[in-house]
């Protein structure tokens, strides 16, 4: 449980960091660029040269929604890990900002917005190099801009409660490796989830926000609907709002000595 009221200080601990963000745009804007291209470049186009046609669609369009998904997880991930952590430890940002009527509460919702946020410019940043590999359609695939923002609160959430677990930086290393490097392959990303050994399908998609994420992704940009798309929201809502209120829950532990 909450153990304050959110208001629309919220909007402030936001504010500082997108205000931050503006400052280094330059350098902030090439990861997502670089990455799809990378991405495209490496798997749709090289891999996809021995790949077969996936359902009917290429495999350069197979592999662009995973691509997209990939990146709203990165972009809101790593920002309320590494980022966040920096800001709580480091620069004591969370102390400055609790230090005023911004309530403990709101900086952690604030942290898990601009998460969302960051994943939506990332998503942005993304689609028009997909639309010019032809692999998407604009304007049609900017429904994937909101389940940016869906996908960013959870994962943003997420890293959250990492960060309030981890004693140091280095710790953080440990979740990144065992749960966000295994999630990006067994996620239906690269390759279709059916494939896989039926018991490691049950458990992607019972626990693997990915790959739920990857399958909207899919749903939103290819001809054929995602025959668990309803699901698949409904999954991403429900662990969202979850997510939130144990991030939360956590971070006050920590932030409270």
């Amino acid at each position: 449980m909450m153990h304050g009221p959110v208001s629309r200080r919220v909007v402030h601990v936001w504010g500082r960091n997108f205000h931050v963000f503006l400052r280094t745009w330059q350098v902030s804007f090439l990861p997502p660029i670089f990455d799809s291209l990378f991405f495209m470049l490496a798997l749709g186009y090289g891999l996809g040269q021995f790949v077969q046609d996936i359902g009917g669609v290429d495999y350069p369009r197979f592999v662009a929604p995973a691509i997209v998904a990939i990146g709203i997880m990165n972009a809101s991930y790593y920002e309320t890990t590494y980022g966040s952590f920096v800001r709580m430890y480091y620069q004591k940002t969370f102390d400055a900002l609790i230090a005023t009527p911004v309530t403990i509460e709101e900086v952690i919702v604030g942290e898990i917005l601009w998460g969302g946020t960051k994943a939506v410019i990332y998503t942005a940043l993304i689609l028009p190099i997909l639309a010019l590999f032809g692999v998407i359609s604009l304007p049609g695939s900017l429904l994937l801009l909101p389940l940016g923002l869906l996908g960013g609160l959870l994962f943003g959430a997420i890293g959250l409660c990492f960060t309030a677990w981890t004693p140091s930086i280095d710790t953080l290393n440990y979740p990144s490796f065992l749960l966000i490097t295994p999630m990006m392959v067994l996620s239906g990303t690269f390759f279709p989830l059916d494939s896989l050994p039926s018991t490691v399908q049950y458990i992607a998609f019972a626990l693997l926000p990915l790959a739920h994420l990857v399958s909207l992704a899919r749903a939103l940009t290819l001809p054929s609907t995602a025959p668990f798309a309803f699901f698949s929201l409904s999954w991403l809502v429900v662990a969202t709002g979850l997510v939130m209120l144990l991030s939360v829950r956590l971070m006050r532990r920590r932030l409270v000595v």
